[in-house]
């Protein structure tokens, strides 16, 4: 009977212990993992490209969103229509989510939600007079 209080008393000690390191890591994040789910929220598609095609879409003035490089390792996080996205042969679909292919990608083009388009669940908003 002591012996199995003393496991269960290991086990919580090392489930409190996870815990705070993993709150300890997300409060040392400054809110880099927001600003990342935030410009994930804005996409409609997301898309694993060639490092080469950043560079060919950066001289076409589209810009890389600052999030990319305050993670680890640095990634290109960029948006483009999807009318150009559609001209990279070597692209790849990824998931938009944070995920392992996600993070595996050094490259992503997202593609935004169209202009009338909401992303699902999203509410409407009433315009005020």
């Amino acid at each position: 009977m002591r012996e199995s209080l003393h496991q269960r008393a290991r086990r919580v000690r090392s489930r409190a212990a996870i815990r705070a390191w993993e709150y300890r890591q997300r409060n040392h994040s400054k809110g880099v993992w927001f600003r990342l789910r935030r410009v994930l929220a804005d996409a409609e598609s997301a898309f694993a490209i060639p490092c080469s095609e950043v560079t060919q879409l950066e001289e076409e003035g589209y810009r890389r969103e600052p999030v990319g490089a305050e993670i680890e390792p640095q990634k290109v996080i960029l948006f483009a229509p999807d009318a150009r996205l559609e001209q990279i042969p070597e692209k790849r679909r990824i998931r938009v989510a944070l995920d392992a292919e996600f993070f595996a990608a050094p490259c992503v083009a997202l593609s935004r939600f169209s202009p009338g388009e909401q992303p699902p669940g999203a509410t409407a908003r009433e315009s005020r007079p």
